[in-house]
């Protein structure tokens, strides 16, 4: 099946070994990630490099970028190799190029993370936010009724009380003023 590689000069055919190597490698990871089987068999193979952002979306120090760093510098080897004479200047070519397609991907990562929201509701933020009551809220923190409040596109009712003033009727716009264990705590919109 290689035997192409039989009559190659030794870097050409380690060049051609780490283009191909990588390329099947490069295609099982996608396969596995379009399919949703990365880290499915419970073994992680990124790890951070950068001690004060472990946090960070993108992992200078993974499998994944020692891959594409193989991807491109195999392929410029191999490519280049009859073209440039210079042994020297085609490896630091295909080194060149393999640091350029780790950049490309950390450049496609990043694209991809200003994709992404974070719509998880959080009671917290609810804090001067208005909407409506939708079952009758009575007076002086004597029981609990529900509100209406839209947040980010979503409709939530939620537990509600008020401290002080007239019941709250159906149909009565109001803020919130606080959250007390999970319970607004609402006022009468002016």
């Amino acid at each position: 099946m290689l035997e192409f590689l039989n009559g190659l000069a030794p870097l050409e055919k380690g060049f051609w070994y780490v283009a191909l190597i990588s390329s099947a490698i490069f295609a099982i990871q996608s396969i596995m990630t379009f399919v949703g089987g990365h880290d499915a068999d419970g073994i992680n193979a990124d790890f951070s490099g950068d001690l004060d952002h472990v946090d960070a979306p993108f992992q200078f120090f993974s499998f994944r970028n020692l891959i594409n760093f193989m991807l491109g510098f195999g392929w410029t080897g191999a490519v280049f190799y009859n073209t440039i004479g210079n042994r020297f200047l085609l490896i630091a070519l295909a080194t060149l190029i393999g640091c350029i397609f780790v950049y490309l991907f950390f450049l496609m990562i990043q694209q991809i993370m200003k994709l992404s929201e974070d719509n998880t509701f959080n009671i917290e933020n609810l804090v001067n936010a208005s909407g409506q009551v939708y079952i009758p809220i009575p007076e002086n923190m004597n029981g609990k009724g529900k509100v209406q409040i839209s947040v980010k596109g979503a409709h939530h009712e939620l537990d509600a009380m008020t401290e002080g003033g007239d019941r709250l009727a159906s149909g009565t716009s109001v803020i919130v003023e606080k959250i007390k264990d999970k319970i607004l705590i609402v006022k009468k919109l002016n």
